[in-house]
C-alpha cells in the first residue's frame, strides 16, 4: 500500500470535506485571492474549517446531558498596514467566498499597503506530524462512552465514604482546517481533541469540599484506559479530602513554593501573555522593548513549544498555515523574543513563530500561546520544600486575573500547605497569590529537577476568543510573594 506524504494527506482530507462538496477548486481559491488583491494589501488569506464536537456529562450516576454539533464555514481576511478587514460565512460555497472577498478588498480604499504578487503555482506549506488525523468521536461508541463515565463515578465513590457527589464529563472534537494564502501557500490540519474531567465533593461533619481531576490531548477516547482514569480520580479525591482538613491561610509577604505541572498556569498568565507580539508591538506589555535584557533570575528559561506530540496546545500548523515551533522566550533570565502571528511579525520586522491562532473561522487570528513552560533546574522538590522556614507550598490553582500592562496578578490556590522549618504543617484554604509577573521571575531562587506538563486541561481566553493550550513547570521557590489569606 502506498501512502501519501502526511501534509498532502491532510490537504486531501480537508479538500474532500469542505471544497469538493461545494465545487470549490484551486482556480476558485486563486480567483477569490485575486479579487482581494485588486486593491493594495500586504496580506490576504482564506480559512476554511469544519468541526464536529460531542460532549457527555454524568451526575449522580445519571447521564444528565449529551450534545453533538457540526460547525463549518470560511473566514476571509485582508491586511494593509495595521488595518484588517475580515468577513466570514457559515456557507462554504463559491458565491459566499467571492462575496466575502469583494467585501474585504475595500480595506485598501485609503491607499495603504502594497500590491502583493499572487503566486502562479500554489505550494504546500511545511508542517509537523504531531498527532494522527483521528476522528476521536468514532473511537468509542455511545454505550462505551457512558460506561466510561460510570466507571469514573464508581471508582471515586469507592475511594472514600466521605465522597458524596461525583460529576464526570467527556468531550471529543474533530476539527479540520484549510488555509489558502495569497503568496500561494496551502496548508491543512486535522486536529483531534479529547478531554475527560472529574469533580468530586467530600463531606465530613457538615463541611463540604471540592476536588477536581482530568486531562486529555490530541488522540482518541481510547486513551482513557483504567490506569489513566484511576490517576484522574485519585487526584480529585485526594484534593477534596485534603481540603476537608484545611485551615485558614496566613497572609502577608512570604516565601512561596509552587508545585510542578498545572501551577505553570501562573507562568502562562503572568508572563506568557506579556510576551505575545501584539502587546509588545503596541508597547503595552511590561516586557516591551526589552529584548536582550535580563527579565528573570539566572536559571529561568521559558519556552512556548507547539511541537510536542499529542499535547492539547500543539498544532501541526497554526491558523495562518505556518509550522509551529519551539520558541525560546526567556533564556537563563534574558529575554530572547516574543511569540508572533504574521501581522505583528511583519510590523515588527521579524518572522512569524507559528503562533497565529483563532477560535474558529469566524474569528481573526492573533498571537497566542501553545504549550508554555519553564525548563527544569537541578534541585530536588524535597530539597526545595525543606528550605522553607515559614511559607506556603501551593500545588494546585484555580482562577486568576492579570494586568498585561503592569504584569500584576492575583491567583487563587485550590490546594496549598503551610510549611515551617522545612516541614509541611497542614493544608490551608483561601490563599491567593498577589504579585507582578516580571518581579516574580526575578525572585526565583530555586528551580526543581521535576519539570511536568499539565495533564491536558488548559483553555486560554484572550479578547473573547478561547483556544486549547498547555502549561508546565518544575517546582519553584519564589521569594517575597504576597499571600492574601483568611487568617
Amino acid at each position: 500500500m502506498i501512502s501519501r506524504e502526511p501534509t498532502l494527506e491532510r490537504l486531501a482530507i480537508a479538500q474532500s470535506l469542505m471544497l469538493d462538496p461545494s465545487g470549490i477548486s484551486e482556480a476558485t481559491l486563486s480567483r477569490a485571492l485575486a479579487t482581494i488583491r485588486e486593491h493594495r494589501v500586504d496580506d490576504a488569506d482564506l480559512y476554511f474549517e469544519t468541526t464536529r464536537h460531542e460532549a457527555w456529562s454524568l451526575e449522580e450516576g445519571i447521564v444528565k446531558s449529551g450534545s453533538f454539533g457540526i460547525d463549518q464555514g470560511v473566514g476571509v481576511r485582508a491586511v494593509a498596514g495595521e488595518k484588517t478587514a475580515f468577513a466570514y460565512s457559515d456557507d462554504i460555497s463559491e458565491a459566499a467566498l467571492l462575496d466575502a472577498a469583494r467585501t474585504v478588498r475595500t480595506i485598501a480604499a485609503a491607499g495603504q499597503g502594497r500590491r502583493i504578487k499572487l503566486a502562479r503555482t500554489p505550494r504546500t506549506a511545511a508542517s509537523r506530524v504531531l498527532y494522527a488525523p483521528t476522528d476521536p468521536i468514532a473511537t468509542l461508541d455511545s454505550t462505551q462512552k457512558v460506561a466510561l463515565l460510570e466507571k469514573v463515578e464508581r471508582l471515586a465513590r469507592a475511594k472514600d465514604p466521605r465522597i458524596v457527589q461525583v460529576m464526570a464529563g467527556l468531550a471529543a472534537e474533530y476539527d479540520v482546517v484549510l488555509v489558502a494564502r495569497a503568496d500561494g501557500t496551502r496548508a491543512a490540519d486535522v486536529r483531534p481533541l479529547v478531554r475527560l474531567s472529574v469533580t468530586v465533593i467530600a463531606e465530613q461533619d457538615g463541611r463540604r469540599e471540592l476536588g477536581t481531576g482530568g486531562g486529555g490531548g490530541r488522540f482518541g477516547l481510547d486513551y482513557f484506559d483504567d490506569a489513566v482514569i484511576e490517576g484522574y480520580v485519585r487526584h480529585a479525591v485526594d484534593a477534596a479530602l485534603t481540603n476537608l482538613e484545611s485551615r485558614p491561610a496566613p497572609a502577608g509577604p512570604m516565601t512561596v513554593v509552587l508545585g510542578p505541572g498545572w501551577p505553570g498556569v501562573l507562568l502562562h498568565e503572568a508572563v506568557g501573555h506579556g510576551l505575545e507580539g501584539d502587546f509588545n508591538r503596541k508597547g503595552s506589555s511590561a516586557f516591551s522593548g526589552r529584548i536582550g535584557q535580563r527579565v528573570a533570575a539566572k536559571g529561568v528559561t521559558v519556552l512556548d513549544d507547539g511541537t510536542i506530540p499529542d499535547r492539547r496546545g500543539s498544532l501541526n500548523v497554526d491558523d495562518e498555515g505556518h509550522a509551529t515551533q519551539r520558541n525560546v522566550l526567556i533564556e537563563d533570565g534574558i529575554l530572547r523574543g516574543y511569540i508572533q502571528d504574521s501581522l505583528n511579525a511583519r510590523l515588527m520586522g521579524v518572522k512569524p513563530t507559528g503562533n497565529g491562532r483563532r477560535e474558529s473561522y469566524a474569528h481573526l487570528p492573533m498571537p497566542r500561546m501553545t504549550n508554555t513552560y519553564m525548563l527544569a533546574g537541578d534541585k530536588s522538590p524535597a530539597e526545595i520544600v525543606a528550605s522553607i522556614r515559614r511559607g506556603l507550598y501551593a500545588t494546585n490553582f484555580g482562577g486568576g486575573q492579570v494586568d498585561i500592562t503592569s504584569g500584576k496578578f492575583v491567583f487563587s490556590a485550590s490546594e496549598a500547605y503551610w510549611v515551617e522549618n522545612g516541614k509541611i504543617q497542614y493544608p490551608v484554604k483561601g490563599a491567593t497569590l498577589i504579585g507582578s509577573g516580571p518581579e516574580a521571575l526575578k525572585q526565583v531562587t530555586m528551580i526543581g529537577n521535576d519539570l511536568q506538563l499539565d495533564t491536558g486541561v488548559g483553555t486560554c481566553g484572550k479578547e473573547g476568543q478561547s483556544v486549547p493550550v498547555g502549561v508546565g513547570q518544575p517546582t519553584l521557590r519564589i521569594e517575597r510573594l504576597t499571600v492574601g489569606g483568611t487568617a
